[in-house]
């Protein structure tokens, strides 16, 4: 900075900045509260529909999200700027009073071109000599180096702050001046240790590194530029490098490599959010050198490296789409389309340990891929649908047309679940890995449900839409046609379980015989079924002799079961207080009775309650051996997962209308009726009633049965007396009719599947 213009600086325009921009912040208040409560609150209550309920409601909810972004980068801009004006305000009294005190010991101070000049004064009492002269020059450009680096680093961070989004804002907040710098310089000189040849790597620079990395990983600016400084190919050169088995950090910091592979992961990710011009570099650079080896020395391909980086975080779905097209076009030219095991993802014997999770040792990129996907819902959906072999293609999968096998195609979703042939692997105890179909599982769950693996859905997840509902058609369908896709790898079953809880209302459908149109479940959109069970988003379309052997497969695994039996409570609860709700407009009622309403939701419940308690028992009493105990915990974690939403109404299966967001009429004693079924059914779980009865199938039966006739009976029972309607003393009757039909047609459909099951179904 020139010394004339912190000298003889004016200050009125920054401080005129800085109380706009405070001004501005009042407006967004104002704006981000109105479209919070206004905007996205009468969206999330409206009774969505069609394309409305899919598309134009989750646009209203990221613009509500984008006055938040707004303001926060509107604060962070003024934080910023204030905090430089401060800062500038007080390099400038320095300055003067340095030269005033200079003046007072007889010196002189210039302006001199963009810089000063400081002289003895002529007169009778001079100055003590060359020192003091020496010394106030170096007190005034010491004032003026860091007035020059409070403006510059000011500059530097608004500009990154910026152009981290090319539309919309940044999320990120920054206190002042200082905090943005830091976090700028922070990730150049990390950077730099990252870029050293690992060999060279010291322990205590990887030590930096990975605190660094575990602080900052959250910060977009660090991150942005982290990644950029480094580089793609640095990025891959890194993380290959520093995993070398035979290298000093390997062998020091074994144990903490698990630690920055997931502090690495994050940080990459939040960079792939940039939009800015470096980061698209690094994007399209990662994907192309994912086909190519990492350097000349191995024939590691980036893929396999990068994968692994991808476990942790939300990147960015266009670059995942883009990476995941590639990564399956190597795969497809490597397992000669599918024929064989991929042999680009074989590890050599002195390969890098590439992940240290101890599920796998990260040599099949897909496993790492997909656990990303399982963060990204969006692009998990886009890569399942994504084609994977046409009819054109060189390849010996048929399917059959009528009475003919032809030529198939296969989508990535058909190639994965049940095709691929998953190359072996080992996890930390030297068992066969198990994290490929997991994670697939995982990825599958995202992609269906629309949010990330392992939560539950919240008020802003938006209604399934059609590329969500035609891959859960597909699931259901491959697993309906072969059961054993799972049932061989039953560690999928919780994420399977947890998509089927978001599907109920698809599931009931496909289960319901619609006798007011005289016309089968396949063709109930003509009937009166989808006023039973109605659906805001894109309906599934599922085949019943389909879902039947989905549950039988879940009712196996105490996890799956757990979620598709607790997911049914809530669903029944917040059902039962729809159609019992006097308000309910004419155009939306079930055109029946109140008995034959609820007999009919009673009746899908239990075929659903039945048919899970069919697949336990084959668990519990079949070569399995499982212990009715497993089945009991997994409904307590359940409850875990559950005890924030149930009285805010947000959770698996809370609302039949949008699935799993409320319409007009969800709400108010809907949440109320759920919470009651939901502790019952956890209170049944807590008092060992399956325990109890494992003795037999009848006992396991029966104690099934008993269950859900209380749970019907309270859902029922609770939404009649909410409403103060008239029956509320013969409900109770019409939920034991509906249930005994409902266990009947289970086990007529459960008898179909005796060439999976090694335990008699019980009689209807």
């Amino acid at each position: 900075m020139d010394f004339e213009a912190l000298h003889s600086a004016s200050f009125t325009s920054l401080d005129t900045t800085v109380s706009d921009w405070t001004k501005m912040l009042e407006k967004l208040t104002d704006l981000k509260t109105d479209a919070k409560d206004g905007l996205r609150g009468k969206a999330n209550k409206a009774n969505w529909a069609g394309y409305n309920a899919t598309v134009s409601r989750d646009f209203i909810g990221k613009t509500a999200e984008e006055f938040n972004d707004a303001y926060t980068q509107a604060e962070s801009i003024r934080n910023i700027i204030r905090d430089t004006q401060g800062e500038l305000k007080t390099q400038q009294r320095l300055l003067k009073e340095a030269i005033e005190r200079g003046r007072g010991n007889h010196m002189s101070v210039k302006p001199a071109g963009s810089g000063f000049t400081v002289t003895p004064n002529p007169d009778p009492k001079p100055a003590n000599g060359q020192k003091d002269v020496d010394a106030l020059r170096d007190e005034l450009q010491g004032i003026l180096d860091k007035a020059t680096e409070m403006d510059s680093t000011a500059a530097t961070s608004l500009k990154a702050l910026v152009d981290l989004t090319d539309y919309g804002f940044s999320g990120q907040k920054y206190a002042d001046r200082d905090s943005a710098a830091n976090a700028i310089k922070e990730a150049e000189n990390l950077a730099r240790i990252a870029k050293k040849n690992p060999e060279d790597l010291t322990v205590k620079e990887f030590d930096t590194l990975n605190a660094g990395l575990r602080k900052y990983s959250g910060d977009e600016l660090f991150t942005e530029r982290f990644a950029e400084q480094l580089g793609a190919q640095g990025t891959l050169k890194f993380w290959a490098g520093i995993n070398d088995p035979f290298g000093e950090i390997f062998s020091e910091r074994g144990e903490q490599l698990g630690d920055l592979q997931k502090n690495l992961s994050l940080t990459l990710a939040n960079a792939t959010q940039a939009d800015t011009p470096e980061m698209h570099r690094w994007k399209y650079e990662m994907t192309d050198l994912g086909s190519q080896p990492v350097h000349k020395n191995t024939n590691v391909p980036g893929f396999q490296v990068m994968s692994n980086l991808m476990r942790w975080g939300n990147y960015d779905d266009q670059f995942l789409r883009s990476y995941g097209s590639k990564l399956m076009e190597v795969e497809k030219a490597s397992s000669e389309n599918g024929a064989y095991e991929a042999r680009r993802w074989m590890r050599g014997a002195g390969d890098p340990i590439l992940n240290h999770t101890g599920t796998d040792l990260g040599s099949d990129p897909l496993v790492g891929f997909l656990k990303g996907l399982s963060n990204s819902p969006d692009a998990a959906t886009d890569f399942f649908n994504e084609p994977f072999l046409t009819k054109d293609d060189d390849h010996d999968f048929t399917e059959k047309d009528g009475k003919k096998e032809v030529k198939a195609e296969l989508s990535n979703f058909d190639y994965l679940f049940e095709e691929r042939d998953w190359p072996q692997d080992r996890d930390e105890d030297g068992e066969d890995s198990i994290s490929g179909r997991n994670n697939l599982a995982m990825a599958l769950e995202a992609a269906t449900t629309g949010h990330p693996a392992g939560e539950l859905p919240t008020v802003d997840t938006p209604p399934h839409n059609d590329d969500q509902a035609q891959l859960m058609n597909k699931l259901v369908s491959s697993i309906g046609e072969d059961p054993g896709r799972l049932l061989d790898h039953s560690y999928m079953s919780d994420s399977i379980g947890q998509i089927t809880s978001e599907y109920l209302p698809d599931i009931n459908r496909s289960l319901s015989v619609d006798d007011t149109s005289g016309e089968s479940g396949e063709e109930y959109e003509s009937g009166n079924i989808d006023k039973l069970f109605p659906i805001a988003g894109a309906d599934a379309n599922l085949n019943s002799e389909h879902v039947t052997p989905l549950l039988v497969a879940l009712g196996q695994d105490p996890e799956g079961s757990a979620a598709v039996e607790t997911g049914q409570a809530a669903y029944l609860g917040n059902l039962m207080d729809y159609h019992l709700n006097p308000d309910l407009p004419d155009g939306s009622r079930y055109p029946q009775t109140p008995q034959d309403t609820i007999e009919e939701i009673s009746r899908r419940s239990g075929e659903i309650g039945g048919t899970l308690a069919i697949g336990r028992q084959e668990a519990i009493l079949g070569p399995a051996g499982t212990e009715a105990k497993d089945f009991e915990d997994s409904i307590a974690q359940q409850k875990n997962a559950w005890s924030g939403a149930i009285g805010t109404g947000i959770g698996v299966g809370v609302s039949f209308i949008a699935t799993p967001v409320g319409g007009a009429i969800a709400g108010g004693a809907a949440s109320t009726v759920s919470g009651l079924v939901l502790e019952h059914v956890f209170q049944q779980a807590e008092n060992n009633v399956l325990q109890d009865a494992s003795a037999d199938s009848a006992g396991l039966w029966s104690a099934s049965k008993r269950v859900n006739l209380e749970m019907g009976q309270e859902a029922a029972f609770s939404a009649a007396k909410a409403h103060d309607l008239p029956y509320q003393n013969q409900v109770a009757d019409w939920v034991r009719s509906g249930r005994d039909d409902g266990y009947s047609d289970a086990s007529d459909n459960a008898s179909r599947m005796a060439d999976h099951l090694t335990t008699e179904v019980p009689p209807a």
